[in-house]
C-alpha cells in the first residue's frame, strides 16, 4: 500500500484503540502525526554497567540473555515474562565487573509474549534502556526498551543501516555500538493524555516515518532500495509493516530512511530561502525532530519548521492582501456629512482619531475594498471613528452596518450614534461654550448636547435620525414636528436602524424592510445581520466591533451578500502587540489609537489578598463611600452560581469560602458555614500528580448574597447580570444600574464589552488570579469613563511570589495595553489573548510564537514579499503554492482575523 502524508492512521494501524487516542489529539493522518511536535527532548540516556546502576535513574547497557521464562498469572490473568541478562562483555569496556539483572514484562496478550520470547531467547545479544529498581534483593528492569543485535560482525564503520534480516529473525542493529548509540539518544517528549503515553505517540510517529520512507518514489537513476517490511505484533497496538527500532544514523545524508523520506516529502521552502537561512530539508527536519541524533540536531530541526510556518503564513497573508485589490467595492468619496459630524462634536478629536479618520477616508474612496484593523484602548474613541466612517458611506449614498457582539452593546451603540447625529447641526448653530470640557466617550454628555440642540429649535438637528424601533436615544420624542423635513445635500436624512435577534417580529420586519430598500442608512445589528433574511443591496461598509467574538463564516456572509465587496473595518479593544498583529492580521492595514481623550484619569489598581480581612473590609467601606457620592460599583465573578461548572476557566464546583473579613461578623459566619458545608459534602479533590486542587471559583449568586448582608452595604440595593438573563432582564438591570436604583452590579464577565456607565468608579474582580491579563485590562476599563477618580480591586488567592501573583502585578503596575498584551502573550500564549480561534492547535501555527519569534516573522515576511513581487502566482514554487493553499483553506480563521 502506498503511504502518503494524507494516508489516514486508521488504514495503517492495527489497533483501533490507539487510533482513537491519536484522533483525540488531532492526529488523523500521517501528515498530522509528523506535525504533532514534541514540546521538549529528553536528555540522552547515560551508558552504565549494571554495577554502576543507580536506583530510579534511567540507564542504557548491552547484555546477553542467560535465560527466559513465561509464567501464567492465574489470579490476575495474563502472563509475566522474566529474562535474566548478564552484562559481562559490556562491563569490561567500562572497567568494572559484570553483573546480572532481571527484565520483567507483563501482558494479557499471548501474541505479544510470544514475540518477546522470540527476541529474548537464551544467548541473544540485546541493548537495553530503562529505569532500574530492586526486587527481592536483585536488580530489576520493568518493561525496559530493548533492541536486538545481529550476531557476528556488522559493517566495518559500525553504522546502523536499518533493520537487518538474518535467518528467520529480524534484528534491530548490526552491532552493539550502533545499538547503544540508538538507544541512548535523546528522546522527544509529547503532550500525551490518559489514553496514550508520550512513548506510544513517539513510537507511532517514528513508524509513520519508516513507512513513508519505504514508499517514496524512486528518483530517476536512483538505485537506493528499502528492505522489505514485514508484519510484527505489538503491545498496545502497532503499525502494520513497521520495524521495531526507529530509523536513523549518525549521518542523515547517507541513511536509507532519510533518502526515502526525502522522496516522499518534498521541500516547501524555496531553495534560495532555505540555503540563505541554513535550514534543513523538510524531510530531514521531520526525522531530526521525531528521532534526533542530539539535542542540537533537534533544536535545528524545530527552527527549520518554525521558519517554514512563518514563511507559509506570511506568504498566505500577503497573497490574501494582494487578492483583495482584485475585488470591486463601492467608492465612497462623499465626506461632507462626515465633516459636519466632526464639527458638531461637543469635544475635540485627538490627533490619533483625526489621523485614523483621514486614513479611512482615503481607503474608502478607492474602488477596491478597504481592509483595516482599528485597535484602541478602552475609551480611546473608536466609536467616533466608526461613526465618521459610516457617515462617509451614507453621505456617498450607500449603506453601512455596525455589528456588535451583544444586544446590550448594539442598543448602546444605537443610542449613542443617534445622539451624535441629532447634534450634528444643533451644536454648530447653537454652540456650546463647554464643548472642550465634555468627554468624547461619555454618552451622557452626547445626549445632553443632542437635547440642547433639539431645544434650540434647529429642525435640521432634530431630523438627522429616524427611529424605526424603540430605543433610548436622546432624540426620541423631540423630532415629531420635523420628522419629514428634508435637509440640504450635506445634512441628508440618515436613518439609524437597530436590528437584534430579540426584537419583536413587527419591529424586526420594519428594520429589515428599511435595510432592504437600499436607501442610505446606518444599521446597528447583532448576529441578526448574518442571517439570510438581512439584505442591504447598497452595503458599502461593514464595521465589526470586538472582531474576535465573531466567527469567520459569519463575517464572510456579509462580505458575499452582494456582487460588490464592502469595505471592512474591524475594531478591537483587546490590546495586541505589534508583532502579534503582524502575524494574525497581516492581511489588514492596522491603525492604533493610543492617545486617550482629555479628562480621563488613570485608574488606580490594587491587589487585595482575599485572606486579608482588614484590607477587604476597608475596600468595602471605600466602595460604600463612593456609592453615597452618587457613583456605581461593579463586582465581577467568574461563575453564575455555585453548582454551575460551565463558567470560568475551571471545572471546579461547590460552595466557595471567600474569607473572614474583620469588619463583618455576618460575613465571617457565612464564610465559615460555607467552608463547613463544602468540607462535609465535597470529596477531596486532587489532580493527577497528587497535589490538592485549586479552591472553587466564586459565583455571582453567592457573592451577591454575602455582600448584601454586610453592614457596609446596609440599605443598598444589589442587582445581578449574567449570560443566562434574557434580553428584557438585561435591559432593565442596566437601566436600574445606570440611574442609581441598584448602584452595585454583581455580574459575570458579560460586562467586559459594551457596558458604558459613566458613573461607575469602582470594580471588584474576584478570582482575579484566574483571568488573563488582557481580560483584566478590559474589565478594568469599565470604570473611570465619566472623568471621575476610579479604582480597580483585584481579589486574589494567589501565593506570594508565584506566577499568578506576578501576572497581577503587571496589571497593577501599568495602564499601557500594549505592555499588558505582550506580558499576557508571554505568560499564556497567543491563543488565550486573541481568542480560541487563534490558539496554536486551531490556527495551524504549532511552533511559531508571535512575541519571541518576531524577528523570524519579520524576516519571513520580507522574503515572502520579494518572492511574490517576482512571482505573484507562485508558479515557480509549486510545493509552496500548495502549502499556502492548504494553509488558506484550513485556516480561514487565521487569515480573516477571527
Amino acid at each position: 500500500m502506498s503511504i502518503t502524508l494524507n494516508t489516514t492512521m486508521s488504514s495503517i494501524m492495527t489497533n483501533k484503540r490507539r487510533v482513537g487516542a491519536l484522533k483525540s489529539l488531532g492526529v488523523v493522518t500521517v501528515g498530522d502525526a509528523l506535525t504533532y511536535y514534541p514540546f521538549r527532548v529528553a536528555d540522552p540516556v547515560p551508558l552504565r554497567a549494571l554495577r554502576e546502576a543507580r536506583i530510579g535513574e534511567r540507564m542504557a547497557f548491552s547484555a546477553s540473555v542467560r535465560g527466559m521464562r513465561v509464567v501464567p498469572m492465574n489470579v490476575r490473568r495474563g502472563y509475566r515474562l522474566e529474562a535474566v541478562v548478564d552484562d559481562g562483555d559490556f562491563a569490561v569496556s567500562r572497567h568494572v565487573a559484570g553483573a546480572a539483572a532481571r527484565l520483567v514484562f507483563f501482558s494479557y496478550k499471548k501474541q505479544y509474549v510470544d514475540w518477546l520470547s522470540m527476541r529474548l531467547r537464551s544467548g541473544a545479544i540485546v541493548v537495553i534502556a530503562g529505569e532500574p529498581s530492586e526486587f527481592n534483593g536483585q536488580l530489576q528492569f520493568t518493561h525496559p526498551e530493548i533492541m536486538t543485535v545481529a550476531p557476528g560482525s556488522g559493517p566495518a564503520d559500525g553504522e546502523y543501516s536499518g533493520v537487518v534480516q538474518m535467518s528467520a529473525l529480524k534484528y534491530d542493529a548490526d552491532t552493539v555500538e550502533a545499538g547503544l548509540r540508538r538507544i541512548s539518544r535523546p528522546r522527544p517528549v509529547y503532550h500525551a493524555s490518559s489514553r496514550i503515553s508520550s512513548e506510544h505517540i513517539h513510537e507511532s510517529i517514528v513508524q509513520c516515518i519508516e513507512l513513508l520512507a519505504g514508499t517514496g518514489q524512486d528518483l530517476p537513476g536512483d538505485a537506493a532500495t528499502e528492505a522489505p517490511q514485514t508484519m510484527k505484533p505489538m503491545e498496545d497496538g502497532g503499525i502494520s509493516g513497521a520495524g521495531t527500532a526507529p530509523a536513523g544514523a549518525e549521518s542523515r545524508s547517507g541513511n536509507a530512511v532519510a533518502v526515502g523520506l526525502a522522496r516522499a516529502i518534498p521541500d516547501v521552502l524555496p531553495e534560495s530561502v532555505r540555503e540563505s537561512n541554513h535550514l534543513l530539508h523538510r524531510a530531514e527536519a521531520f526525522l531530526a525532530i521525531h528521532d534526533p541524533l542530539s539535542t542540537a540536531d533537534f533544536k535545528r530541526a524545530i527552527g527549520t519548521m518554525r521558519y517554514e510556518e512563518a514563511f507559509v503564513s506570511q506568504t498566505a497573508l500577503l497573497q490574501s492582501r494582494s487578492n483583495v485589490r482584485k475585488d470591486v467595492a463601492l467608492p465612497c468619496a462623499g465626506v461632507a456629512l462626515r465633516d459636519r459630524f466632526i464639527e458638531s462634536l461637543p469635544f475635540p478629536l485627538t490627533g490619533g482619531q483625526r489621523e485614523v479618520i483621514d486614513d479611512i477616508g482615503v481607503d474608502m474612496a478607492r474602488e477596491y475594498p478597504m481592509q483595516r484593523l482599528l485597535q484602541g484602548e478602552v475609551g480611546s474613541g473608536k466609536t467616533v471613528v466608526a461613526v465618521a466612517a459610516m457617515l462617509q458611506a451614507a453621505g456617498s449614498g450607500y449603506q453601512a452596518v455596525l455589528v456588535a457582539p451583544t444586544q446590550v452593546l448594539a442598543e448602546q451603540h444605537h443610542a449613542t450614534i443617534s445622539a451624535m447625529l441629532c447634534a450634528i447641526d444643533g451644536v454648530e448653530t447653537g454652540g456650546d461654550p463647554s464643548r472642550d470640557a465634555l468627554s468624547p466617550n461619555d454618552p451622557a454628555d452626547l445626549i445632553k448636547a443632542a437635547e440642547s440642540a433639539a431645544d434650540d429649535g434647529d429642525a435640521r438637528g432634530r431630523t438627522a435620525v429616524e427611529h424605526p424601533v424603540k430605543h433610548s436615544g436622546a432624540c426620541s420624542g423631540k423630532q415629531d414636528g420635523a420628522a419629514h423635513a428634508q435637509s440640504d445635500a450635506n445634512t441628508r436624512h440618515v436613518p439609524v436602524i437597530l436590528l437584534t435577534g430579540g426584537m419583536k417580529l413587527a419591529a424586526r420586519r420594519r428594520a429589515l424592510a428599511l435595510a432592504a430598500s437600499g436607501d442610505p442608512c446606518i444599521i446597528v445589528a447583532t448576529h441578526a445581520a448574518f442571517s439570510k433574511t438581512f439584505q442591504a443591496p447598497n452595503l458599502a461598509l461593514v464595521v465589526i466591533d470586538e472582531q474576535h467574538r465573531f466567527g469567520v463564516e459569519q463575517r464572510e456572509s456579509l462580505r458575499t451578500k452582494n456582487d460588490v465587496v464592502p469595505h471592512l473595518l474591524v475594531m478591537t479593544a483587546t490590546p495586541i502587540p505589534r508583532t502579534a498583529a503582524m502575524t494574525w492580521f497581516g492581511d489588514l492595514d492596522i491603525s492604533w489609537l493610543t492617545e486617550l481623550p482629555g479628562g480621563r484619569k488613570p485608574i488606580r489598581t490594587f491587589i487585595v489578598p482575599e485572606d486579608d480581612g482588614r484590607m477587604m473590609g476597608s475596600m468595602f467601606v471605600h466602595i460604600r463611600g463612593r456609592i453615597d457620592a452618587g457613583e456605581r460599583a461593579y463586582v465581577v465573578c467568574p461563575r453564575i452560581d455555585a453548582d454551575d461548572e460551565s463558567d470560568g476557566d475551571d471545572d471546579t464546583s461547590g460552595a466557595s469560602q471567600i474569607g473572614v473579613y474583620d469588619d463583618s461578623d455576618t460575613y465571617r459566619r457565612e464564610s465559615a458555614a460555607a467552608a463547613a458545608n463544602t468540607a462535609a459534602s465535597a470529596p477531596s479533590q486532587e489532580d493527577g500528580d497528587g497535589a490538592p486542587s485549586r479552591p472553587p471559583l466564586h459565583s455571582v449568586a453567592e457573592i451577591e448574597r454575602r455582600l448584601s448582608s454586610l453592614p457596609q452595604f446596609r440599605g443598598i440595593r444589589f442587582a445581578t447580570l449574567t449570560g443566562r438573563d434574557d434580553d428584557a432582564t438585561k435591559q432593565q438591570v442596566m437601566a436600574d444600574f445606570a440611574d442609581g436604583a441598584t448602584p452595585v452590579l454583581v455580574a459575570t464577565t458579560v460586562i467586559e464589552v459594551g457596558v458604558d456607565v459613566p458613573q461607575a468608579s469602582c470594580i471588584v474582580i474576584f478570582d482575579a488570579d484566574r483571568y488573563g491579563l488582557s481580560q483584566l485590562h478590559q474589565l478594568r476599563g469599565r470604570v473611570g469613563r465619566g472623568g471621575t477618580d476610579s479604582w480597580a480591586f483585584l481579589i486574589s488567592r494567589a501565593e506570594d511570589g508565584g506566577p499568578a501573583q506576578q501576572r497581577l502585578q503587571v496589571i497593577q503596575g501599568t495602564l499601557d495595553g500594549a505592555q499588558i498584551a505582550q506580558a499576557d502573550l508571554e505568560f499564556r500564549g497567543a491563543g488565550d489573548v486573541l481568542g480560541d480561534a487563534q490558539s496554536g492547535g486551531k490556527s495551524g501555527l504549532k511552533l511559531l510564537r508571535v512575541v519571541k519569534d518576531a524577528k523570524i516573522i519579520a524576516d519571513a515576511r520580507e522574503r515572502a514579499g520579494r518572492l511574490l513581487a517576482d512571482d505573484p502566482d507562485l508558479s515557480g514554487e509549486v510545493e509552496l503554492a500548495g502549502a499556502v493553499l492548504d494553509f488558506t483553506r484550513g485556516n480561514e480563521t487565521f487569515l480573516t482575523s477571527s
